[in-house]
């Protein structure tokens, strides 16, 4: 049996989900606790041609969808740049970076142009004793994705 060194655990496991940081408009906003959304998809086409009977459909990739984004997170006294980003109506840049142990981004999704459309309040009970989350939904117009 071998032994794993540290440095082959740090090259080899997968990153935990919990370690990330999210920067809008190059200033780092604290503590999101979800981020969902972050996919590329496209619409699928069947095609039949003339000669669909000799050689089958053709399955080719159709425009791309839109890119619908949430950000969910508690809410603070006194920080009301989700409710004042909506009411602006301005388009910013996200970049979520997905850390390793030392707080370095090793995935990064890059948002661009992303427009706010949706801000919930809190479900409100006087019998519950949960945090009140406060979500914006958001939609963009391209996502890149890069590796470090």
């Amino acid at each position: 049996m071998v032994a794993i060194d540290k440095q082959r655990i740090i090259e080899k496991y997968p990153l935990p989900a919990y370690n990330y940081q999210v920067t809008i408009n190059g200033i780092e906003i604290m503590s999101f606790s979800e981020i969902s959304g972050l996919e590329i998809d496209h619409d699928h086409v069947l095609y039949r041609h003339g000669f669909s009977w000799v050689v089958g459909d053709h399955l080719i990739r159709g425009q791309r969808k839109p890119i619908n984004i949430t950000l969910k997170r508690g809410i603070v006294k006194r920080r009301s740049d989700l409710y004042d980003w909506i009411k602006s109506g301005e388009k910013k840049d996200i970049r979520i970076e997905l850390c390793d142990e030392a707080g370095m981004g090793i995935v990064i999704w890059e948002v661009s142009r992303a427009l706010p459309f949706k801000l919930d309040a809190p479900s409100f009970s006087a019998s519950a004793s949960e945090i009140a989350f406060e979500s914006l939904n958001l939609i963009a117009h391209d996502l890149r994705i890069k590796h470090n």
